[in-house]
């Protein structure tokens, strides 16, 4: 049997053929990098998300929130206890709707997100260092345009 370095690598043939395989192969590479820099700095990926997104958007129910940023109702509710335990978010019940509750980010929520922030554009520039400028531009682009289906 050839050693590895005697045969051709078949993943580049592959990923030519599924596109879908590619995709799934480079996102699962891309979650694990997310989540150990994201360990690194104390802010879980899915907790980070949340924070960006209250803040930029205000308070939001946890059906919002798993919506708009993909994550699973049953991870959600985790993700919100963490951050309200830490004090990063407070849950109150939503004035327009009494049986949900409305998650807004905290003072300290928004300085923990403040820290957080200021090692992504490394981070991005490490994890993204393969592509140009331009085509890190055009896989955003493409990837936002799938994400759409």
């Amino acid at each position: 049997m050839p050693s590895k370095n005697d045969r051709p690598a078949y993943f580049p043939t592959l990923a030519t053929e599924r596109p879908d395989i590619a995709m799934c192969r480079a996102s699962a590479s891309l979650a694990r990098a997310a989540d150990a820099h994201a360990t690194r700095h104390g802010l879980g990926v899915g907790q980070h998300l949340v924070l960006k997104m209250l803040d930029a958007a205000g308070p939001c129910s946890q059906q919002v929130l798993s919506e708009e940023l993909r994550i699973d109702r049953s991870v959600m509710v985790n993700v919100c206890d963490d951050l309200e335990k830490s004090g990063f978010v407070r849950r109150e019940r939503n004035p327009d709707d009494r049986r949900s509750y409305a998650v807004t980010i905290t003072g300290e929520g928004r300085e923990r997100l403040t820290e957080a922030e200021r090692t992504v554009p490394s981070y991005l520039d490490d994890t993204f260092a393969p592509l140009t400028a331009d085509e890190r531009a055009q896989l955003t682009a493409l990837v936002g345009k799938l994400m759409r289906l």
